[in-house]
């Protein structure tokens, strides 16, 4: 897949070329589905199949404060974009100016003019331009004027009820309260959280004797507190494991934390950058009265991630 981060870089228009456009966070199973038919449309008319997104979330510039946690960071969209075989990403700088372009000079300068584009791939609810002002019945009305298709696709519903559709809203909603399972299956993977491995508080080998990787997190969404089975990608190697998010209760700053236990495993990787899928939750934190205790639910939290992941 080639990657476009600046609309410069683009010299000439693609070969008709089909596109969808969103911000497309969490690239779960119905944004998977978008890019499918985007790919399966461009083989039909020997064009090239083209995924447009924004970089930063678009909220997060016209609205100063309330946007939502990220799904998925930008390095991780474009990866899991790329795994679907769209030929061409193209990550548009959002702005406030770019913002106040028109729906018409959006589909006509840059879209067609500029893209080459022969067809484009919505939901039934997209919409674009200033005050988003384009939609729908705005495409089919510029279609003709311009020369491209439009094509409607249908929600993608975990059920056959309406409010069942698949959204990332709803996974925002499912992650923030540990419904992993439930994510899942709206992703078409497992939840994962990409960081640094920094210095901690120094208590889990040290203290616990159960050695932990703190990471370091930015923007991105955050399960609820508690206890995690685990999997993950470290150095290049796979291994399993057990999470800990919150605030540790037992001890006396309750710093917040995201903290893994690698299963067999105590190398120093300080610095470096790790993978975490959450497979289930375990359990919620809990503020134990002496050390001795902790020490015995983790152990046994280790033992019920194994279970887990051994299935």
């Amino acid at each position: 897949m080639k990657i476009i981060d600046n609309l410069d870089k683009i010299y000439e228009p693609f070969k008709n070329a089909v596109i969808t456009i969103g911000n497309f966070d969490g690239v779960h199973i119905g944004h998977q589905a978008l890019f499918h038919e985007v790919i399966e449309t461009a083989e039909n008319i020997g064009g090239t199949s083209i995924a447009m997104t924004f970089d930063p979330h678009p909220i997060r510039v016209l609205k100063q404060n309330g946007h939502p946690p990220l799904i998925t960071l930008y390095e991780q969209k474009a990866e899991l974009i790329g795994r679907t075989h769209i030929d061409v990403l193209i990550c548009i700088p959002f702005t406030r100016e770019f913002a106040a372009l028109s729906a018409e000079a959006f589909v006509r300068d840059l879209l067609v003019s500029k893209i080459g584009m022969k067809a484009i791939v919505v939901g039934e609810d997209y919409s674009f331009g200033k005050n988003r002002e384009g939609n729908i019945a705005v495409l089919n009305a510029y279609a003709p004027r311009y020369g491209f298709e439009v094509i409607v696709a249908d929600w993608i519903r975990m059920s056959k009820s309406y409010a069942d559709r698949i959204s990332s809203t709803k996974i925002r909603q499912l992650v923030a309260n540990g419904l992993m399972e439930r994510a899942e299956k709206m992703l078409g993977r497992y939840y994962q959280i990409r960081g640094q491995v920094v210095s901690g508080r120094d208590r889990g080998g040290k203290l616990l004797g159960i050695p932990t990787a703190n990471i370091n997190l930015h923007d991105e969404l955050c399960p609820k507190t508690g206890i995690y089975a685990v999997t993950g990608e470290c150095r290049g190697k796979a291994y399993k494991g057990v999470a800990n998010i919150g605030y540790s209760p037992t001890f006396e700053n309750h710093e917040f934390t995201v903290e893994v236990h690698i299963f067999d495993f105590n190398d120093d990787i300080y610095g470096e950058k790790i993978l975490v899928n959450f497979i289930k939750r375990i359990r919620d934190e809990v503020k134990f009265s002496n050390i001795s205790d902790l020490i015995d639910q983790i152990k046994k939290d280790i033992a019920a991630a194994r279970e887990i992941l051994s299935a």
